[in-house]
């Protein structure tokens, strides 16, 4: 047999596994997070938009471990996106994948960060939204087209967070 031919098969083998693992490790990731509770539905009436800006969707991970992505409900998914931030929330249009709504009593801060899972980028180059589904704390990356646009944003989310009732007050803690 070509030493080339054996060679092709070889990599293209090596490439087949690779490929098969990165699905299986994808699928084990989705079963153990199975648990995730369902992501809000978009309000039908939203206030109109105090800021907006046009970005990437980065991803959305476990609060403080930027590396344990959120793969379920197309959490995990890297998409191009508009950033809108609304007296009712945050929400995350994302054409191709499910938009993402954050309600306001939901956010908890927003900072900027030089990466998390799938981006890694300059200095405080990106736009990191912290929130609660459930009893899951998460971190959701923005990164806006315009440098100028992440500012804007962090601040109006930062206004928001203030003015959201916080859970304990509401169950009489």
């Amino acid at each position: 047999m070509d030493t080339q031919l054996l060679s092709a098969l070889v990599t293209a083998g090596l490439i087949a596994v690779a490929l098969a693992m990165i699905g299986l490790g994808w699928r084990n990731r989705l079963r153990r997070q199975s648990d995730v509770e369902r992501l809000p539905e978009v309000p039908r009436q939203l206030t109109p938009a105090t800021e907006v800006a046009d970005g990437q969707y980065v991803s959305t991970t476990t609060a403080g471990d930027w590396l344990d992505r959120i793969a379920v409900q197309g959490l995990g998914i890297r998409t191009n996106a508009e950033l809108s931030v609304h007296a009712e929330g945050v929400l995350f249009d994302r054409p191709g994948a499910a938009p993402v709504f954050i309600p306001r009593e939901a956010l908890t801060d927003s900072r900027s960060a030089s990466g998390m899972a799938g981006k890694f980028v300059e200095k405080d180059g990106l736009l990191v939204i912290s929130w609660k589904l459930g009893s899951r704390e998460l971190d959701t990356g923005f990164r806006s087209r315009n440098s100028a646009d992440q500012d804007r944003l962090r601040q109006a989310i930062q206004e928001l967070t203030s003015a959201a009732p916080q859970a304990d007050a509401d169950s009489g803690k």
